[in-house]
């Protein structure tokens, strides 16, 4: 007679749908917040008990066998409808727990941090909150976030958007020193004769520095020698006199107030819709991330707008 599976417990389950989603060991302990060591134990352990191979494992990959295939596409569902029904029991007894993974850019997650997380987490002490700082735009949902905030115009169209901020503004700057020995454009194709101070993305493409005005929108690959992917960086730059460099507004105002940068093209360079947190518009929401998008709503505008520049410019002196 065949022996009895032993029951596998629930946090080698959920170890094991880290590491097979993430295709990794590092990545899954990185987002779980445990040790490789932890995870690996965890999967022998539920291999054990199963008495199969779930993964293939080299120094460098991780691969799903066909019975590891079939395992996470049969409990994946159950677990997560598992982590629902206990967030709404809990939410049914006027509690909030659980964890709250939230990503964005640095300077979102900063802002986050500023404006409202001690008055969340004096709230509601049973929240994990796991803020990460990503510059990609990533899938929230395909990585396992519950929400994340990036610029209105980044938002997805599938997602419910809150706003978090008041309208940015992208600006063209300069050091005087520069403008000197280069007159200002006047036009931004005029920017063609000028050096630039370029901006690489995460995802490794140059970005397009983009100006409207009178309805009339324009996009360039501006020429340049140095190319840098850090905002605050290229404001260093800038004010070293190496060049035109385009960035929020946020980041060069320090600069800008001491005269250390002139704004060129300004007409060129509207508002757009700030910050918002977004979060999948069909899927269950936690009250973890209702409890926070309401204290946003409550602060805003109180905690953004001109406080939110005040704050990052602070830290961009």
């Amino acid at each position: 007679m065949k022996s009895p599976i032993k029951t596998p417990t629930l946090s080698d389950l959920k170890a094991f749908i880290a590491v097979a989603e993430q295709r990794s060991f590092r990545r899954a302990a990185d987002l779980s917040g445990v040790t490789r060591s932890t995870l690996s134990h965890a999967i022998r352990g539920l291999e054990e008990r199963l008495g199969i191979r779930l993964l293939h494992r080299t120094t460098r990959s991780v691969a799903l066998t066909e019975a590891g295939e079939q395992l996470l596409r049969r409990i994946s569902p159950h677990l997560s409808g598992l982590e629902q029904a206990l967030e709404e029991v809990a939410d049914t007894q006027g509690q909030v727990l659980g964890t709250l993974r939230i990503n964005g850019g640095e300077e979102a997650i900063y802002l986050l941090l500023h404006t409202v997380i001690q008055e969340y987490q004096t709230r509601y002490p049973g929240v994990e909150l796991d803020l990460v700082v990503d510059g990609r735009l990533a899938d929230i949902v395909a990585e396992g976030f519950d929400a994340g905030i990036r610029l209105a115009e980044d938002v997805p169209a599938d997602m419910v958007a809150v706003r978090f901020s008041d309208d940015v503004r992208f600006l063209a700057v300069a050091a005087p020193t520069y403008l000197a020995q280069h007159p200002a454009p006047e036009v931004p194709d005029e920017l063609v004769q000028h050096r630039c101070i370029r901006q690489r993305l995460p995802g490794g493409r140059r970005y397009r520095w983009e100006f409207s005005r009178h309805g009339q929108s324009i996009a360039l690959d501006v020429p340049g020698t140095l190319t840098l992917n850090s905002s605050a960086l290229m404001v260093d730059a800038a004010v070293k006199g190496l060049g035109i460099a385009y960035v929020p507004e946020l980041h060069a105002r320090t600069a800008l107030d001491k005269g250390l940068l002139v704004a060129v093209l300004e007409s060129w360079c509207p508002p757009i819709p700030g910050l918002c947190i977004y979060f999948p518009a069909n899927r269950h929401m936690p009250a973890s991330l209702r409890a926070l998008v309401d204290i946003i709503k409550n602060n805003y505008p109180a905690s953004s707008g001109k406080r939110a520049m005040a704050l990052i410019s602070k830290r961009n002196p």
